[in-house]
């Protein structure tokens, strides 16, 4: 049995959203269920705010989030063994502990605590920034199933286990997989005494597209794969994908040492413009 999934529930719609798309991936997997809920005591506990009875009531109202998570997964999937547990912690960091053991971790794009408006929140951002595993983060409102899983892939070896990742769960799903090679021409070429030939960088660029995807289809004869090789941002390329598609799938290429940075600039883009569940898997 693989490792377990470990999901982030905070009683938010996005919440909900990455509870559910948890839940079913588990069955998909065959792996265990951890439901995680994160309290954070520390801005009851200051002279200015009253303590006894604020911190009752969050022991009160994490016992009921989490009760009613486990009730949603009993009822969508109750075939999946599911746990609980509430930790003392700010969120980010709760999951980043438990990374280590797990097979995927998935969140909400935003929880209670985000901006109204905002597309995504701080610990979706720094969860995707930071943790080694892979990680989904879920929008709620997408209950239409597309059949596709979408993967963005160049010609770096840092695409590999995002690749990888795409790939078996195309095959879980029995899903089609579109690999995206989004490429743009050099700034030179737009300069009229270039001699670039066209149709050379773009043959070039399908040969680097097809060695990258040759050994999945080997080992993946299963899964339907469409090679979309475009001219264009690749960010624009997968957002555009990602109306159709059940899951979107980059790597990240962020070495920096703040959470955004760490992501990478596509994957950070894709995080916030993509219509659906997005996962960064990172090398």
């Amino acid at each position: 049995m693989p490792g377990e999934i470990v999901v982030g529930v905070d009683g938010s719609a996005p919440s909900r959203a990455a509870l559910e798309w948890a839940a079913d991936d588990a069955l998909r997997m065959h792996a265990p269920l951890l439901v995680l809920h994160a309290v954070e005591r520390w801005p009851y506990q200051i002279a200015k705010f009253p303590s006894e009875g604020s911190i009752d009531a969050l022991t009160r109202a994490a016992q009921r989030i989490l009760a009613d998570a486990l009730a949603v997964v009993h009822s969508r999937q109750p075939d999946v063994e599911v746990t609980g547990e509430i930790v003392e912690a700010p969120p980010a960091p709760a999951l980043r502990e438990r990374a280590g053991g797990a097979v995927e971790i998935v969140v909400g794009s935003r929880g209670l605590g985000g901006f109204s408006g905002a597309l995504l929140g701080s610990v979706s951002v720094h969860v995707a920034g930071h943790v080694h595993r892979p990680v989904v983060v879920v929008r709620p409102g997408r209950e239409r199933v597309f059949g596709e899983v979408v993967a963005g892939i160049d010609d770096s070896e840092e695409c590999e286990p995002a690749l990888a990742y795409a790939f078996e769960q195309a095959a879980l799903r029995g899903a089609g997989l579109r690999a995206i090679y989004a490429w743009q021409l050099p700034v030179h070429a737009y300069a009229p005494e270039a001699g670039y030939d066209l149709d050379e960088i773009r043959a070039a660029h399908h040969k680097v597209a097809a060695d990258r995807i040759a050994a999945y289809r080997d080992r993946y004869p299963q899964v339907d794969v469409v090679e979309d090789v475009r001219c264009a941002h690749p960010v624009d390329a997968l957002t555009q994908a990602s109306e159709r598609a059940d899951l979107v799938v980059v790597g990240s290429h962020g070495r920096g040492g703040l959470g955004s940075v760490l992501l990478g600039s596509v994957s950070r883009g894709v995080l916030h413009h993509a219509h659906g569940a997005v996962a960064v898997v990172r090398a």
